[in-house]
């Protein structure tokens, strides 16, 4: 099989580390588990994303809706 040697960074390197899943595993099949995003995005994609999102409940709408009323228009428009 043959190799190719990449520099990451620390970060990449613990990430990588967290997922391996055992001792026999290697960063080779830890990057081909993952899913790589692919093409753009399109509406229908953030349609399906939201319909997996759980609604937020009554009082989530009810705080904002207070903080929407509590934010009033700046004293000065140019600041």
């Amino acid at each position: 099989m043959a190799t190719e040697t990449i520099s990451i960074d620390l970060d990449a390197y613990r990430r990588l580390s967290a997922a391996l899943l055992g001792p026999k595993d290697s960063f080779s099949k830890v990057i081909k588990r993952a899913h790589w995003e692919n093409g753009s995005k399109t509406c229908g994609d953030l349609l399906s994303a939201l319909s997996r999102i759980p609604a937020a409940d009554e009082s989530v709408s009810q705080r904002l809706e207070a903080a929407q009323r509590q934010d009033l228009p700046a004293d000065n428009h140019w600041s």
